[in-house]
């Protein structure tokens, strides 16, 4: 059965938390709901879920209207970011707790918890306390509590975010392949794009408890539909810079110019926004074709397997990625470059238009 929320809004202390939303899960999918801190993950979780009741519109689980009902009643189960175990059960019995409430059979739940602890990599820790094993064993667990239950509806709340980074990679691997053996429907809150990516299924990206676009993971981050999705689709943030279309061109703010294809050659000239993201920034401007800038060297960030190099360049304050440590001077001048193909335009509204023109020969076309 599908998850539909239909024109769903919520107000707290008079400040709209969630801006009316319009989703529809469908059964055994991946859904990633992918904002920054504060932009309205969690409170849509909670109305998802049935802990709050939305102000406006209505929540159906297939046909049925559960708008109203207790979470209690309803078939969902959830994980979240901080290790939620019993303390005093074992492993075991955390992951039979919710089978016992269901009133199954003693052999219902032992092989209910064999399977999971399976699945989990669990089956030589079930006699230890939660205390005894690893986060990510205790993470392990909490995940395997919750899809005992078999439930059609399971919710994740940045459940890797305090995990370190081997346990993370690990269960962002994992997980997609949990979900699919499942047939459940999967919500999972992240503030990471690169997470979202690796999860696949389908991305809702949120800004400010708006739902900016949703769709297949790839396809959003391929082509958001505004400034916005792009901005809470890219880390480090989307570079940007004012450029002024006239005709079939586009001017940059230092004299360089791309050429735009026949759909986008259609809209009004006038100032657009270009935007393109930190790994797409090249620090060679010889490639052929680039759009190449002047620039000087703000600073550096090492991240062990790459470098994230800061520079201003046309009043703008740009963020680069190469890969592998590299060294740089402060102060120094840096040519860098962007393929056309890489730089989305975005009207004053925020509004995506398209990318620009990689062949010139097709301007106009």
């Amino acid at each position: 059965m599908s998850l539909r929320l239909q024109d769903v809004s919520k107000t707290v202390d008079g400040l709209l938390h969630i801006h009316p939303v319009n989703l529809e899960l469908e059964k055994g999918t991946m859904n990633v709901l992918l904002g920054p801190t504060l932009a309205g993950k969690t409170s849509l979780m909670r109305l998802m879920a049935g802990l709050d009741k939305p102000d406006t519109g209505k929540i159906f689980w297939g046909e049925d209207d559960v708008t109203g009902k207790r979470v209690q009643d309803r078939d969902v189960a959830m994980v979240y970011q901080q290790f939620v175990n019993y303390p005093s059960l074992s492993v075991y019995e955390n992951i039979a707790s919710p089978l016992k409430l269901q009133r199954k059979s003693r052999q219902e739940i032992d092989a209910k918890v064999q399977e999971m602890a399976e699945l989990l990599k669990l089956t030589g820790l079930l006699d230890r306390k939660p205390s005894e094993i690893s986060g990510g064993q205790q993470q392990r667990c909490a995940i395997a509590r919750a899809l005992a239950k078999d439930v059609g509806l399971v919710l994740m709340d940045e459940p890797l975010a305090n995990l370190d980074y081997k346990l993370r990679e690990e269960l962002r691997i994992e997980i997609p392949r949990l979900f699919a053996a499942s047939g459940a429907i999967f919500v999972y809150a992240t503030t990471e794009p690169e997470e979202a990516l690796l999860l696949g299924g389908n991305t809702a990206t949120l800004w400010e408890g708006r739902v900016t676009q949703f769709g297949p993971s790839i396809e959003v981050y391929r082509q958001p539909a505004d400034e916005t999705t792009a901005r809470v689709y890219s880390d480090p943030p989307m570079n940007s810079v004012t450029v002024r279309k006239m005709g079939t061109e586009v001017h940059f703010p230092n004299g360089q110019l791309a050429m735009l294809d026949q759909e986008t050659a259609q809209f009004p000239d006038g100032e657009f926004h270009a935007g393109f993201r930190a790994h797409h920034l090249e620090l060679s401007g010889d490639a052929e074709g680039n759009i190449a800038f002047e620039t000087k060297l703000i600073a550096t960030e090492l991240t062990g397997s790459d470098t994230f190099f800061h520079v201003e360049a046309v009043g703008q304050r740009w963020i680069g990625l190469v890969g592998g440590p590299r060294s740089f001077v402060e102060g120094e001048a840096l040519t860098v470059s962007v393929a056309p193909q890489n730089i989305f335009l975005f009207d004053k509204s925020g509004t995506t238009v398209g990318k620009l023109c990689a062949d010139p020969a097709r301007a106009g076309a």
